[in-house]
Parts: structure tokens; sequence; C-alpha cells
């Protein structure tokens, strides 16, 4: 369950901003739903067996992960990849190599592999502020060294078109590898249809990263893992990737828990996707430009600059994070408990229109 200080009510979030606390936080595309009620039962399980390194649930988290994507347990690797996945390709076969992605996005990837002297490309959205997959096609070549999208992106929400992302995948994975991160598949609709898992287990040249920080509602547990070649997933193993130790016990209870109960991120999807309607019934009325966004997040033009709206928002309580250049005009709000959509919806009707 979120914490109170995060569930203003509209009476309340004045007053307790006044006071220092109290914040409607809705930067981060968090689940404020929290995790599956069988998550708590998990972790207390888990409070006698602190004393221990990791091990036994290690291998259960990867039998329920393989079971659930129909892949083997040798192309799963668990952990957050992304970052020491980008450091990783960038250092093989030395500095220069290039790493192509949409601009704006989640650049994790990109940033690690630029730490260690890879190159980030980035091609801009495409009029429907979608991954634009004929330009990001265009600019593979030689010194590619990954393509890496996020679906649904992330700022924007958009998703690609199922079979044209597969059939871009195919094709360009003959040509380097591709990696898409699906954080937010679970909160659009056709999820089943839309994932690329069955190309990693078909052989194709492409990996699939999931989180279970975002619909699971493990933000604070920091784990997810990623769907990876054959070759790959042995080059990275024996680099130590998979050693159980490497991770919080809790964490694995928790993730395990949270596979088991299928459920309950359907459950999530649709209370999100019932409060992702009203907030685009509100931006229809104000006449409000905004993406069709498939994840927990809305984004949309506000007409002034992100650092004035923010700013607006901050002092009517209601906190959204930063700016995503260049689209300097707009602001992505995440989607929150309904009393918190409630009361944030009539501060960006008031900062919009001047009037509450």
């Amino acid at each position: 369950m979120a914490s109170p200080r995060l569930i203003a009510t509209p009476t309340q979030a004045s007053a307790s901003l006044a006071a220092g606390n109290g914040l409607v936080r809705l930067s981060l595309n968090e689940n404020p739903f929290g995790p599956a009620p069988s998550v708590a039962a998990a972790l207390r399980r888990e409070f006698a067996n602190l004393c221990r390194y990791t091990d036994s649930g290690f291998d259960q988290l990867l039998s329920s992960i393989a079971s659930k994507e129909g892949i083997s347990e040798e192309q799963i690797i668990l952990g957050e990849i992304l970052e020491p996945l980008g450091t990783y390709l960038s250092l093989q076969g030395g500095p220069g190599g290039e790493f192509i992605y949409s601009d704006p996005g989640y650049t994790a990837l990109i940033d690690s592999a630029a730490a260690v002297g890879g190159v980030g490309i980035p091609v801009p959205l495409n009029r429907g502020m979608q991954n634009d997959l004929p330009a990001i096609a265009s600019k593979v070549n030689q010194r590619t060294r990954a393509v890496f999208l996020v679906n649904p992106h992330n700022p924007t929400g958009t998703v690609n078109d199922a079979e044209e992302l597969k059939r871009f995948v195919r094709a360009v994975s003959d040509r380097t590898l591709v990696i898409v991160d699906e954080a937010y598949l679970e909160f659009a609709d056709s999820y089943a249809h839309r994932t690329l898992a069955p190309l990693v287990s078909g052989g194709n040249n492409a990996i699939v990263f999931r989180t279970f920080a975002k619909a699971y509602g493990l933000a604070g547990l920091d784990i997810g893992y990623g769907l990876v070649p054959k070759p790959i997933a042995q080059t990275l193993k024996k680099q130590g990737l998979d050693n159980p130790h490497l991770f919080n016990r809790l964490a694995v209870a928790a993730a395990s828990a949270s596979v088991e109960d299928a459920s309950y991120v359907s459950a999530v999807a649709g209370k999100v996707a019932r409060e992702r309607e009203i907030w685009f019934q509100l931006l229809r009325e104000l006449r409000v430009r905004a993406t069709v966004s498939s994840g927990n997040f809305i984004f949309f033009e506000t007409g002034m600059p992100h650092v004035d709206f923010a700013a607006s928002l901050l002092k009517e309580g209601v906190d959204i994070g930063r700016a995503f250049p260049p689209y300097d005009h707009w602001a992505r709000i995440s989607i929150g408990l309904p009393e918190e959509n409630t009361f944030a919806r009539a501060a960006v009707r008031k900062v919009l229109t001047g009037r509450a």
C-alpha cells in the first residue's frame, strides 16, 4: 500500500504541502496500488531467513519466469540488467560502437554505454510520437552495437503496431542486436500479442527486458530480468551476473510471489486504464493535445515551459518530475490512486485555465 503521506485528499493536500509533506507524487511511474497481497506473506516468511544468502529462492524464481515466458532458464538473466548490458556491449570491440535509440526516451542503457566509449545515436519520434522504426532502421551500419527501444515508449506511452514492430525486429536483428524494454507493456492492451518474448525464444538476435518495479509494484526492491539470446546469456553468466548472492533475498521472494499471481497484474492494469481514461476525458475537455498513452502515465502539451508548469503544480501539491527535451512544453504525469488523480486533475485544470 502507498505511504499515507503520498495519498493527499483535495481538502488536506494544501495544508500538508505547507507543512512540508503530503505531496501527491506522480513523477516516477510507480504503481501506487502496491504489490499483490501474496507478496506480503512471502516477505514475512523470509524474515527468518535473512541471515542466509539467496540460493533456493533464486532457482525458484528462474523456473517461474521460464514457465511464464515460455523460454529456457538458460536464456534468463535476473536483475535490472540494462545498465550492465550497455557497459558490456560498449566494451565489446572497443570504443566508438553506436547505440541507436528514440529521443526523447529512457536512456539508462545508452548512458552506461557512453560512459565506456559508446556513442548514442538519437532518432526523433515520428509524427505519432512513436518509435520511428523506418528511421531507426536507416541508421544501422557496421558500427552499430545495438538498437534500443522502449515499447510502450517513455515518456509518450505510445505503442508501435505489434506486427510492424515484429517485422522490424526480425529484419534489423539480422544486422545487429535489438533490445526492447517492455517495462510498461502489462498496462497496454493485448499484452500476449504485443510482447516480443517469442522472438527471443525463436532464435532472433533480440533481448526483451522486464521489470517488477512497475505493474508488479516492487519499485522499492529493484529487480527485473532479461530474456536473452543464448550466446549473450552465456557470456553474461560467465561474468557473474547469475550469481544468486548478488540479489536481495526479499526481492527474490517478492518477485516469485508476483509471478505466481498472474491475475493481480491484470487487475492493476484495469484500474490504471480506468483512471487513464478519466485523465483523457479532462484533456479532451480542455482541448489539450495528448498522446495515446498505453502506459501508467499520460503525456500532454501544456502550452508553457515545463519548468513553469511543474512549479505551478508543485505549489498546488502535485509533483510531476522532470522535463523531456525537446518536448519542453509537454508534461508526463503518472497515474496515481483515484483520490490522488482527482486532486491532480483539479490542479491541472487550475494551472491550465486559471480556475479551480
